[in-house]
């Protein structure tokens, strides 16, 4: 018989999984989206800051689940 935490290793892999995946993505479209709608409001430019700080979120989380997939590939 196997022993209980065992068995549920994969689902807390997969839950840490999710949980980074979802930093990875939130994490730099809040921080970049504010910056930007903050920026617009100051320069009254809106909204150029804002479409550019969403653009740089998009490529900053890309380039971090890209890099997350490989350490997972790189573990099998």
């Amino acid at each position: 018989m196997s022993h209980p935490s065992s068995s549920w290793r994969p689902a807390f892999l997969a839950l840490r999984l999710a949980w980074s995946m979802g930093f990875i993505i939130a994490l730099p479209a809040f921080l970049f989206g504010f910056a930007g709608a903050y920026l617009d409001t100051v320069l009254m430019t809106s909204p150029l800051f804002l479409f550019l700080g969403l653009s740089f979120a998009l490529v900053l989380s890309f380039l971090g689940i890209k890099r997350k997939v490989r350490e997972i590939n790189a573990q099998d």
